[in-house]
């Protein structure tokens, strides 16, 4: 009782001071920069980095399998080490890892501004890929769990925009940035702006907490006793979270972890050979380009429509519905013939992605609370960065051996189907008692 007593007093007399104190709840501030956080992950993502894959094969004459490789492999490399930046998270908070992940990616965009050859290249690839990809999107994610408890999932909802606007914006900035003044100076213009825009607002905006600033999760007891939300909340705090070790005991971390993975290796590999799978079909390259923009306008509406949807049903049944969907596309587009089904298949594309993306962002704060969430994040981050890394060599494998698609499309259909029964039948794990601690 006192250690909740004690808690209850540190909430309502924080030592942090706000920056601002606009007259709504400053957790949405925390939203609007989360989300610039996500944007700028763009440096490190594949639809950033496949820009500059035909002018690194000519400006250095390699090979695409050579680039591709070391891609691969700095990948790999980086999402086994994201653990490191979960522990740094729950160490020192989502404010300082933002600060030097930010300006770490930023070290990231000047050195690939300078690579040489393929010694560089692979260094400049993996920091890419482990402060952009991994811990740029990791920060935001175990961000908003933290401000925002009833309201979480439209909070993510409106963070993952920040997710759509880096991939519908940075791909034509990049050809303009590189066709007006080169390569290198596209790289360092994300260098500069992470360090003039993004490093300085996270030093001034991001608390980690709402209890360090005198504020609760939602804005609880603001019109109420706000020192009985605050115990409430303490002891929901305490209740729900588990250890590291408790929850790799868990079935339903195994879940989560599965479920993290078969999105990023399958849409991977799909995206990586979108254009030769309907090239097959007989679709043209400027069709399937103006198809392929539709899929963020659709991921970006059901986007805002899962993050309100999700506080409202079960997240695992929002979950499964989205893997059966999922298996469901993939059987579209072996069948599809038409552009009107490649039309259908790329929006329904868009709805498993905008709807998968902030249900993986759910489970693991619903499932195993908060006071780890960075070193448990930190694992589903790493099986998306290394599904990512794999998912285009099996279609590659599949198309050499095969000389078409639809065996892999078949084989990949029982990813999502397996991911959608896990889901149905894993709900929330109960945590056992911990006696004698």
């Amino acid at each position: 009782m006192m250690e909740q007593s004690d808690y209850t007093s540190r909430s309502l007399t924080s030592k942090e001071k706000l920056p601002v104190h606009p007259p709504f709840f400053y957790g949405w501030l925390i939203v609007v920069i989360a989300a610039l956080g996500a944007f700028f992950s763009g440096p490190g993502q594949t639809y950033t980095i496949s820009v500059f894959m035909d002018i690194y094969i000519e400006e250095f004459s390699a090979s695409r399998t050579m680039i591709s490789s070391l891609y691969s492999g700095a990948t790999l490399a980086a999402g086994l080490l994201l653990f490191l930046v979960g522990r740094i998270i729950d160490k020192k908070g989502q404010r300082y890892t933002a600060l030097l992940v930010g300006t770490m990616l930023a070290a990231a965009c000047f050195w690939n501004s300078a690579v040489l050859g393929p010694v560089m290249m692979i260094i400049g690839f993996f920091m890419l890929r482990l402060f952009g990809q991994g811990s740029m999107t990791l920060v935001p994610n175990t961000l908003i769990p933290q401000w925002f408890s009833k309201q979480r999932g439209r909070a993510f909802s409106f963070m993952t925009l920040g997710v759509l606007a880096s991939a519908a914006a940075m791909p034509p900035i990049h050809f303009f940035l590189i066709e007006t003044w080169g390569w290198r100076f596209a790289w360092q213009f994300w260098g500069v702006l992470l360090l003039l825009v993004f490093v300085p607002l996270a030093y001034i905006f991001i608390r980690n907490k709402p209890e360090d600033v005198g504020l609760l999760p939602d804005d609880a007891g603001k019109n109420g006793d706000k020192e009985k939300a605050a115990a409430a909340s303490a002891r929901e705090r305490k209740a729900s979270s588990w250890s590291v070790r408790e929850a790799v005991r868990s079935k339903a971390f195994w879940f989560a972890l599965f479920c993290a993975v078969v999105p990023s290796l399958v849409n991977t590999g799909i995206t990586i050979h979108l254009f030769s799978i309907l090239g097959e079909k007989g679709i043209e390259r400027p069709v399937i380009a103006f198809l392929l923009s539709l899929m963020p306008i659709a991921a970006f509406v059901f986007t805002l429509t899962a993050g309100f949807v999700v506080e409202k049903i079960k997240v695992h049944h929002l979950y499964g519905l989205s893997f059966l969907l999922s298996a469901g596309t993939l059987i579209l587009l072996i069948y599809a013939q038409s552009v009107w089904m490649i039309f259908l298949y790329i929006i329904l594309w868009g709805v498993f992605d905008g709807t998968s993306k902030i249900c993986n962002n759910m489970i693991w704060p619903e499932y195993f609370g908060l006071d780890n969430l960075g070193k448990l994040k930190s694992f589903a981050t790493t099986a998306v960065v290394i599904g990512s890394a794999l998912g285009p060599l099996p279609f590659g494998m599949a198309f050499d051996y095969f000389g078409q698609y639809n065996e892999i499309l078949w084989i990949m259909m029982g990813l999502p189907a397996v991911a959608m029964v896990l889901a149905f039948s894993s709900p929330p794990p109960q945590k056992k008692s911990r006696t004698g601690k």
